[in-house]
């Protein structure tokens, strides 16, 4: 069963509306009252413009947890949208199937720390979220430049550098479970700076960032590691 919950989340994730329609109410002939399933098919639905539909969905969530944020969520976003005749930013994003394409060294999915739960509760997958330096750390914030939390430093600390040298990312809300928080970071221009630097490095090797080259490997060399930084005025990054 957790297989299709996996498929049902994928096919969502890809926009594949119809299957995750049929995923999500395979789920829930085995058990109706699986308010994750019912919160997905929902969404589905919603995606498909069918929000009458989507409204009982949510209605019925809210009968067996009338706590559930999602659903409350769903319910406030449906109800802006009849009230505003075109409102983009109250409706459901239509998820397309490269959103969240992967490429080797332009890509990275991640889970974000010091979460804001309030900020959590209005977000959803596919929206396009914010990145911001201070104090040399990246924070991720809402469209209306709400906090929502940070990238972790090991990440963080190498984007802060790829960021004020000139490149350009865009991020996008990947998933959302309870207090948790994935984003998916693209890199959408590189600086000549950093021409032949990838952004993300998926190797257990550490790297030092120089401009116009190659990233090279640390050297064991304290002295030699005291002379990069030296030269380059670069910290060592730790792996991405």
């Amino acid at each position: 069963m957790s297989s299709i919950k996996n498929q049902a989340i994928e096919t969502a994730l890809t926009g594949n509306w119809e299957k995750a329609i049929a995923l999500n109410q395979e789920l829930l002939k085995d058990n109706p009252q699986d308010t994750e399933a019912l919160n997905r098919l929902a969404f589905a639905l919603n995606a498909k413009r069918e929000t009458k539909e989507a409204k009982k969905i949510y209605q019925q969530v809210l009968e067996i947890d009338m706590l559930n944020k999602i659903a409350i969520r769903g319910l406030k976003r449906i109800s802006d949208s009849w009230n505003n005749e075109i409102d983009i930013n109250n409706t459901y994003p239509i998820i397309t199937s490269n959103l969240f394409i992967e490429e080797t060294g332009k890509t990275k999915v991640i889970e974000l720390i010091h979460t804001e739960q309030k900020i959590t509760s209005s977000l959803h997958i596919g929206e396009r979220v914010l990145l911001s330096i201070k104090r040399l750390k990246i924070f991720i914030h809402d469209d209306k430049k709400r906090y929502a939390g940070t990238i972790p430093d090991n990440i963080g600390k190498r984007l802060v550098k790829l960021l004020s040298g000139g490149n350009i990312y865009e991020a996008f809300v990947k998933s959302l479970e309870n207090n948790h928080i994935t984003v998916f970071i693209r890199e959408i221009k590189r600086s000549d700076k950093f021409l032949n630097q990838p952004s993300f490095i998926n190797d257990q090797k550490k790297f030092v960032l120089q401009k116009n080259t190659t990233p090279i490997l640390k050297k064991k060399s304290k002295k030699i590691e005291e002379d990069i930084e030296e030269d380059y005025s670069e910290e060592v990054d730790e792996v991405l």
